[in-house]
């Protein structure tokens, strides 16, 4: 098996909804925001090629779904469907995809299953070999979202996903399409329902730790649904993975894909021997 860090459209987002009740003069020591505030975030995907025979895509990124003026809105970057550039550096397309799990279907995760946008055509699926796997509890979430966070959804993307007929919805910690490989951890802290990836010694943290600076166990984004149950569960994630020396991969963080979860005398979680990509990586335990 190899791994892959796959890159989707890139964002900028201010930088106060990003570190939540974090000041500013802490987190721009981290990350320099733009004159309107705004911070870099990578839309970044893992690739895993020949899981078990098959390659699994985690994530999607946020994709050139939108229209212009949404594309606006939501600072992505680029105009062109970044994903499908990457993929093909990684010697694929998105035909070649046999699985596509999803940690929960936000946008910037989920966006890149669809087409780039054009004038007057309704939104079109991509990945038509593929299987969709994604946490029954988001699902239920999707399919009625909460006011405060309805804008962050699809509309048109659960039908999609169930006319396909290759969608799975996860119950418990490990799915059919995938089996014992891939085992998946739950979250509800940021959004109800958010399913965390672990495999070959790696674990796609997706919005419970966006990157390294949300490893420290105060530092929660405004997007977040629950922050202080959020923490809690980021504690309790951490202290697992640092017993198991499982690797955390990161789809925000702009510099970096991959890091080892630290703590220091004081209790204090960080990183280290961090990778900004991977191309071709194959971890020890695969």
């Amino acid at each position: 098996m190899e791994f892959w860090s796959i890159l989707g459209n890139s964002q900028q987002l201010d930088g106060g909804a990003m570190f939540g009740n974090a000041p500013k003069a802490l987190w721009s020591r981290w990350i320099a925001p733009d004159a309107q505030n705004r911070i870099p975030l990578a839309c970044r995907c893992l690739l895993a090629k020949d899981l078990d025979g098959r390659n699994v895509l985690f994530e999607t990124g946020i994709g050139a779904f939108f229209e212009p003026s949404l594309r606006e809105r939501y600072g992505v970057v680029e105009e062109r469907h970044v994903l499908l550039d990457s993929l093909a550096e990684a010697g694929l397309s998105h035909e070649d995809i046999d699985a596509v799990v999803l940690s929960h279907l936000h946008f910037d995760h989920a966006g890149g299953l669809l087409a780039a946008w054009e004038q007057s055509q309704p939104p079109r699926l991509l990945f038509p070999n593929a299987a969709f796997v994604v946490g029954a509890a988001h699902w239920r979430r999707a399919l009625q979202p909460h006011p405060r966070d309805r804008a962050s959804f699809i509309p048109e993307l659960p039908a999609l996903l169930e006319r396909s007929g290759r969608l799975e919805r996860v119950e418990g910690e490990h799915s059919r399409t995938l089996g014992e490989a891939v085992r998946f951890h739950h979250s509800d802290g940021h959004t109800p329902g958010l399913m965390l990836a672990e495999v070959g010694g790696v674990v796609f943290c997706a919005d419970l730790i966006p990157g390294r600076f949300w490893v420290h166990l105060p530092i929660t984004m405004g997007y977040d649904r629950y922050p202080e149950q959020l923490i809690d569960e980021k504690h309790a994630f951490l202290d697992d993975k640092l017993a198991r020396d499982v690797r955390l991969f990161f789809t925000h963080d702009h510099e970096c894909a991959l890091a080892s979860a630290t703590r220091d005398e004081r209790g204090r979680y960080g990183t280290a021997g961090e990778q900004r990509e991977l191309r071709g990586w194959r971890p020890a335990s695969a």
